[in-house]
């Protein structure tokens, strides 16, 4: 179909060998879409749907001008608990977006807006972890039908400024401290480096491994330890690390590894970086390594190393230990579209989310301040 006549032709793509053949396209596009992440990229969306994605699910809403890729949304059908439309990427993918090529802003979301209602009229469309500024926001302002945003995930945002400039946001007396802790670093030899792409597989094998000994009689994410969560790592993390969307960092001490980082990078105007996932060896806490500030500091060098990075990213988790650093508080959206027929979709959705609010708010309560003062990841 045609996008209320602007040359725009809209379809819904339900190959999985198709997807796998945009990869071209969609590197172009993600490039001319300034909110883009790393998180919206082909490698990183086509490995988590061949770990993740199940057969005759598959839903990629694409727009193009004479022929080229101009607005994508990449989705999957589910049936439970509502039969609704949600972004490829699941539970593993801190932020989810559309993407639109910035020189047809308006015209591209309205023409996703056009393909999207198309598929409402089944199914309640459920766009979680919208990062403020996405390009999806663009297709909610413009959506006929009923809508409804709901808050989501808390994501910590730092300048991408080097190490000495964070540590100047702090009181005198923690930025002395954190110092102290980085001249450790230097004194024991903690060294570090980024791998090369030959050597990707190996150093997130060595990752995840890391990872399960830092958490070990501890309850950590049982996907970190499921074989295809490494498969997706591995086949997105390679050609990202080719293309500078990613950056697997290896720390030495003694000759030996006893940390990995993978960071994601996106370029652009807005420019985030973040940690997705990093494991270290307990020895390190016996040494008196504050891990977090070893972390943040070779990233911190890694970034200042390249260009176009303006914002560092905590990823989600408000965990108390963010909180030193003074972090910008950034709430990610839950953006629900729905048309007529299945407006009573949307009204369960919020009625829910509500709920599940209501009931972690209470527990809150009864904890109190309290909490684990480590990510997860």
């Amino acid at each position: 179909m045609t996008a209320s006549g602007r040359a725009l032709s809209v379809e819904v793509c339900t190959d999985e060998r198709a997807f796998a053949e945009l990869a071209p396209q969609w590197a172009r596009l993600h490039g001319a879409c300034p909110s883009a992440t790393a998180f919206q990229s082909h490698p990183w969306l086509h490995s988590w749907w061949q770990s993740y994605g199940r057969r005759g699910r598959l839903r990629l809403v694409l727009v193009r001008r004479h022929g080229e890729l101009v607005a994508a949304a990449p989705l999957m059908r589910v049936h439970r608990p509502l039969p609704a439309l949600v972004p490829i990427g699941g539970a593993i993918t801190d932020i989810c977006d559309v993407l639109i090529d910035e020189e047809v802003a308006a015209q591209g979301a309205g023409a996703l807006a056009e393909g999207l209602a198309e598929l409402a009229r089944t199914a309640l469309v459920d766009f979680r972890e919208v990062r403020p500024g996405g390009a999806m926001e663009r297709v909610y302002l413009c959506w006929r039908g009923p809508r409804h945003r709901l808050p989501d995930s808390v994501c910590l945002e730092l300048p991408a400024v080097p190490m000495d400039e964070l540590v100047g946001r702090l009181s005198s007396r923690h930025a002395q401290r954190v110092r102290n802790k980085v001249n450790r670093l230097a004194r024991l030899g903690v060294e570090w480096r980024v791998v090369g792409e030959d050597e990707t597989e190996a150093a997130l094998g060595r990752l995840l491994a890391l990872h399960r000994l830092q958490w070990q009689g501890r309850r950590m994410s049982s996907e970190h330890a499921r074989p295809r969560f490494l498969e997706h790592l591995v086949r997105s993390a390679a050609p990202m690390t080719r293309s500078g969307q990613a950056a697997v960092m290896e720390f030495l001490l003694d000759g030996a590894v006893v940390a990995v980082n993978l960071n994601l990078l996106s370029g652009g105007p807005g420019g985030l970086a973040g940690t997705y996932l990093y494991g270290f060896h307990p020895r390190l806490r016996e040494r008196k390594v504050d891990v977090a500030a070893m972390l943040l500091h070779a990233s911190t060098e890694h970034l200042m190393s390249g260009v176009g990075h303006r914002v560092l990213s905590l990823l989600r988790g408000a965990e108390p230990y963010k909180y030193r650093w003074h972090p910008e508080t950034v709430v990610n959206q839950r953006l629900l579209l729905a048309r007529r027929r299945t407006a009573p979709l949307l009204a369960a959705a919020v009625t829910e989310a509500t709920a599940r609010q209501r009931i972690k708010n209470a527990l809150r309560r009864e904890a109190g301040s309290g909490s684990g003062s480590e990510d997860q990841r």
